[in-house]
Order: C-alpha cells, then sequence, then structure tokens
C-alpha cells in the first residue's frame, strides 16, 4: 500500500475536513457571487472554485467506498440504485412543469435542486439498511 493509500483508506476525518472545505468553499462562492461585484472572468473565477473540493472530496468518498467489505459496499450501491431513479424523477417533472408554468428561480433552480441528490442518497442508505437488520 503506497503512502496515498495509506492516508485515504479509512481515513474519514480527512473524508470529513474535505467536505467542510467543499462546503465552505461552496457558500463562500455563493456569498462572493451574491454581495460582491466582479468582472464577469472573475466571477466564473469564483464560480469554479468549488469544484477542486467537490472533485477530492468524490474521489476520497470512492476510494473509502472501495475498501469497504461486500456487505457495506453493497448497502451503498442499492442506496445509489434508489437515488438514481428519484433523482430522475424530480428532474423529468420539473421540466414537465416548466412548460406549463413558471418555476420561480428562486427555489427550483439548479442551485437549489442539487441538494434533494444527496437526501436521495440518505433516503436510499435507509432503505437499504433497513433490508440488512
Amino acid at each position: 500500500m503506497n503512502t496515498v493509500q495509506r492516508v485515504v483508506h479509512g481515513s474519514y476525518y480527512l473524508c470529513g475536513l474535505v467536505a467542510a472545505l467543499w462546503i465552505l468553499s461552496y457558500l463562500a462562492a455563493r456569498y462572493i457571487l451574491r454581495e460582491v461585484p466582479l468582472e464577469p472572468w472573475l466571477q466564473i473565477a469564483v464560480a469554479l472554485v468549488p469544484i477542486v473540493p467537490t472533485a477530492v472530496f468524490l474521489w476520497l468518498l470512492v476510494t473509502n467506498l472501495r475498501h469497504l467489505d461486500e456487505l457495506h459496499r453493497r448497502v451503498h450501491l442499492e442506496a445509489l440504485a434508489i437515488a438514481f431513479p428519484l433523482a430522475i424523477l424530480l428532474l423529468w417533472t420539473l421540466g414537465l412543469l416548466q412548460l406549463v408554468m413558471e418555476l420561480p428561480s428562486e427555489d427550483w433552480s439548479y442551485r437549489h435542486v442539487w441538494a434533494f441528490l444527496p437526501l436521495f442518497y440518505f433516503i436510499g442508505l435507509a432503505i437499504a439498511w433497513q433490508r440488512y437488520q
């Protein structure tokens, strides 16, 4: 096992730290984009800043999942198998509703809808764990 694998394997604290950095960078970017007047190119740069901690968090998450035992991997796979269709259902329902009515962007923009995706995953986790208890 190389140094990176040793740091990543079982490092839930590192995953939590990167998740906190991801959330803070996202909230900071939203605040700056809403409150600070910037040149358009700088607005794009600020909007892209949270990509790095998000990508690192996802990489750590997937790497940690690969080191779980068979049962835990199966539970996470089932959670995704529940979350993915729920996400599709949400997005196409919003798309169809948008054809017949104006959805308020303060409630139903990408900025808001993405938060349902982790929620669906955690719902899927709860359902999958119930199955194996």
